[in-house]
């Protein structure tokens, strides 16, 4: 059964001096503590706006060789959810821009919207699947929905390119959206069902639903077609986006999986 999920007057004292000089006296003190109370208040304002600048630049990927647009990227990766999981950390790890490390477990990805360009071809690499036409490449990626990400199919010829298995259907989904290039010397689709992780096989993580659960990257066959969706224990299966709906397939489907 899939269930849909919702992918926040004043008073004043004076006194009377007994002289011109007293008077001057406390307006000047009282001047100076003015100026220090507002510059005080000013600096408080100023270090929150510049914090979140500073945030939102921090986060963002600039000068990036594929012409994605610039975008808010939380911890360069999903946005981290307010919950923990037992036996488990809540959030996917963050993603990296380095390639020069082991990839993150969530892989290295390209940041987009559905109001904006699609990435460079040379940035989205060979697309792991292709549509029944044989020509027109199918992606995996993971859609940011409020308080979950979940992972999706992206198909450039569709508009909008990004498509997730939700509440029993195929949602069109709208805003931020990630690609994940598939990179067959760190990557391999494995084998699976029932919502299983493969023994000894580590899957990359795709995203997590609102409650902090992890999600994984899945791929059926459906027709004829192999198109990507997702999958998790809880779920029992593989969650497959196409012709509209969402479809549950329990057995003989695959997980995207490292090979190390």
């Amino acid at each position: 059964m899939v269930s849909r999920r919702r992918s926040v007057s004043s008073s004043s004292s004076s006194s009377s001096s007994s002289s011109d000089s007293g008077k001057s006296g406390k307006s000047h003190k009282k001047d100076k503590k003015n100026k220090k109370h507002g510059n005080h208040s000013q600096s408080g304002l100023s270090g929150t706006a510049l914090g979140s600048g500073a945030a939102y630049a921090a986060s963002s990927h600039q000068g990036s060789s594929y012409g994605a647009p610039t975008m808010p990227m939380p911890g360069h990766g999903f946005p981290v959810p307010a919950h923990d999981i037992k036996g488990e950390s809540a959030p996917p790890p963050a993603y990296s821009t380095r390639p020069d490390q082991m990839p993150p477990p969530s892989g290295y990805r390209i940041p987009l919207t559905t109001d904006g360009p699609f990435p460079d071809p040379t940035a989205a690499r060979n697309a792991p699947f292709v549509d029944s036409d044989g020509r027109n490449p199918i992606f995996v990626g993971s859609a940011l929905m409020g308080k979950s990400v979940h992972p999706c199919k992206i198909s450039p010829m569709l508009n909008p390119p990004c498509r997730v298995p939700w509440g029993g259907g195929e949602l069109e989904h709208k805003g931020r959206y990630d690609l994940l290039p598939f990179d067959p010397a760190t990557m391999e689709w494995v084998r699976t069902g029932q919502g299983r992780i493969p023994p000894g096989r580590r899957p990359v993580e795709g995203g997590y639903e609102e409650d902090g659960h992890k999600l994984y990257h899945a791929a059926a066959n459906m027709n004829g077609v192999v198109v990507p969706g997702k999958t998790a224990e809880r779920l029992g299966g593989a969650h497959i986006p196409y012709g509209g709906g969402e479809h549950v397939i329990r057995d003989n489907y695959d997980i995207l999986c490292w090979k190390f």
